[in-house]
């Protein structure tokens, strides 16, 4: 019975623990799959991913910046003879470069200026204007199908009339992550046009109409984009200011087969993002185009594993972690975690080089909540427990000793026992076998657990330990199992207790059955071994040795009605006890005498009144 209870005990915590390990497997998986802590997830792999690397020197960015702006005025106040005159100084020597790309919308006509930009674009065949498309969402219905498109090209915004026909041209459009702003991600081409830095990648691979496009070599997605595998932070590429071009104060060979790019790098012009290669600051859109055309020349994109084996990995390792958390030890677990923790990391580093990008987020928060889970559940355990272990070691000590030892967490039981000085009481029921004899068994029963009970409340009362019932009998210590002040005297104090309330017991039931039940009660103290005595499958918390013999000795000696207390009682506390000497007497099992006293317990002088007794000192 008892191995079927323990057998049950187990395959309960077996289920609360696969119960444990299912809910935080799902919290893993719905992480990733719907997408949960997204900003945290963002941040690690942001921090993982985005390395800085080697900038290509061949990328060169001609900034719009506070210089230029001092020394032309605001941008809007240009003519278009700045751009002309721009493209004239780099291609019109021998150190011409590859691409020359404006990531400025020139869209509106403003004057004759214009066609001598369109001139010096139709003088030179290497040059790509910024567009911007109009973008809006629309439900599009296909063979039946129907479907949300958010890319749907309400307008397209291209560089101004005959410019249009004379240059290439790229959307230049700039898409921030939802989350927190960033720009993570560009589009590549959507419907027939493509983006301004794949137009500007094409013509420096040499392309003409028939030409490949990055979209026909990178893992573009469904909406023909891709995550941006940045290559440097804010101000990495080489940066000259557009005043120091037009001044002459830069070389034309500095731009020899390069890929330029014009653009804005002034704050106030709207052009800046954040970026996760740079925390805390913005980078400017001409730089982010740079980051672009870079990963496109290398061939280097990010690409996001798929969401659901994603999340069924996680879910798996998760779920597995738990049910060995349950198994090893809290260190063991702390262990494990750091071990995951770190696989993760070193997994990351390695995709990192296929550009293949997991969620980062799910399985740090699933382990770090299990092994909260561990740790909470194995203390809930514990206490539970030791709660259980307390309630039962109640019913043999006094609430004040179990509340001492709840305290002291240091306290252990010695098992095979120790030493201790003690004091000893054995009471017993006189009259109490014919009593029996003579009622009915649920009448027997309800005397004898009114007196037990009085015996106990008594014990208790005075910071005893209940060793035990006997029948009709019980014994107690004091002393034991912690160090307690006046012992000797609490156990008189009970003995005492007992006495009282065995009068009151005795007139009760005297009247109820006509019959009288009394007691004996024999106390006294010594050394005596006290400690968990028996086996590893039952044992017991007693007190053996002579001292204790000698206590049962004197109580099967005392008449109905009387405390026998031994002369190692007495001595030490004959200055506050009433007592009549009864001599030496013989007790069985002893060769000699022992001096023996009876306690006058009901005498009217102050030290030995009954309240006296029950609030003796040390209480």
């Amino acid at each position: 019975m008892q191995k079927g209870r323990r057998n049950g005990k187990k395959e309960s915590k077996q289920k609360k623990n696969i119960a444990a390990a299912l809910v935080l497997a799902v919290f893993a998986f719905l992480s990733v799959s719907c997408h949960w802590f997204a900003n945290l997830n963002l941040t690690l792999q942001d921090a993982v991913y985005q390395r800085e690397g080697s900038v290509d020197a061949g990328i060169k960015i001609i900034a719009i910046d506070e210089k230029t702006l001092d020394a032309l005025g605001e941008l809007d106040t240009w003519t278009r003879e700045v751009y002309a005159d721009l493209i004239e100084i780099l291609d019109g020597g021998e150190y011409a470069p590859r691409v020359i790309g404006f990531d400025i919308l020139l869209v509106n006509e403003k004057g004759d200026e214009d066609q001598l930009l369109v001139d010096a674009c139709e003088k030179y065949s290497n040059i790509v204007m910024a567009g911007n498309l109009v973008f809006s969402t629309r439900i599009e219905t296909t063979d039946g199908i129907s479907r949300v498109n958010s890319l749907h090209i309400d307008m397209v915004e291209t560089p101004f009339g005959e410019l249009e026909d004379t240059v290439s041209m790229g959307f230049a459009n700039t898409v921030q992550d939802s989350t927190d702003n960033a720009v993570r991600y560009t589009l590549l081409e959507v419907e027939e046009y493509q983006s301004f830095a794949s137009a500007v990648v094409s013509m420096a691979q040499g392309g003409g109409a028939d030409a490949e496009t990055p979209v026909d070599y990178m893992p573009v997605d469904e909406n023909g984009g891709i995550y941006i595998d940045y290559t440097a932070s804010p101000g990495s590429y080489e940066i000259l200011s557009l005043a120091d071009v037009l001044e002459g104060a830069v070389p034309a060979a500095a731009f020899e087969d390069s890929i330029v790019l014009v653009g804005a790098y002034a704050a106030g012009m709207g052009d800046s993002y954040p970026v996760p290669v740079a925390s805390g600051t913005q980078m400017y859109g001409v730089e982010i185009q740079a980051n672009i055309i870079q990963s496109l020349l290398e061939q280097r994109s990010l690409v996001y594993a798929n969401t659901f084996a994603n999340a069924a990995v996680c879910a798996a390792i998760v779920f597995v972690f738990v049910l060995l958390a349950c198994m090893v030890p809290l260190w063991g677990n702390a262990l494990v975690a750091a071990l995951i923790l770190a696989a993760q990391y070193g997994l990351c580093r390695m995709l990192d080089g296929q550009g293949l990008v997991i969620n980062m987020i799910a399985l740090p928060l699933a382990v770090i909540a299990a092994l909260v889970w561990s740790i909470v559940s194995k203390y809930a355990a514990e206490a539970l427990h030791k709660r259980k272990i307390m309630g039962a070691f109640q019913k043999y000590v006094a609430p004040q000793v179990v509340e001492e030892i709840a305290k002291n967490q240091d306290y252990q039981l010695k098992l095979g026992g120790e030493k201790r000085h003690i004091a000893v009481l054995f009471v017993d029921i006189r009259g109490f076998t014919p009593l029996s004899e003579d009622l009915q068994p649920e009448e027997v029963v309800e005397i004898l657990n009114e007196y037990l009970g009085l015996v106990t409340d008594a014990i208790f009362k005075n910071g005893g330990t209940l060793d035990k019932f006997i029948g009709d009998a019980a014994m107690a210590v004091f002393n034991a199992p912690f160090d307690s002040d006046d012992y000797i005297y609490k156990a008189v104090c009970a003995a005492k207790d007992i006495a009282a309330g065995s009068e009151r017991i005795a007139a009760k039931f005297l009247e109820r059955f006509g019959k009288k039940v009394s007691y004996g009660i024999g106390v006294n103290c010594g050394y005596a071994v006290v400690g968990n005595i028996g086996s590893e499958f039952r044992m017991d918390y007693t007190a053996i040795g002579d001292t204790v013999n000698t206590a049962a000795r004197l109580e099967s000696n005392a008449k109905a009605g009387q405390i026998l207390i031994s002369e190692s009682v007495y001595e030490p506390l004959k200055e506050r006890l009433k007592v009549k000497e009864m001599g030496e007497i013989p007790l069985k099992g002893k060769s000699q005498g022992v001096m023996v006293y009876s306690l006058e317990w009901n005498c009217d002088t102050p030290e030995t009144d009954s309240k006296t007794f029950g609030q003796g000192e040390g209480q």
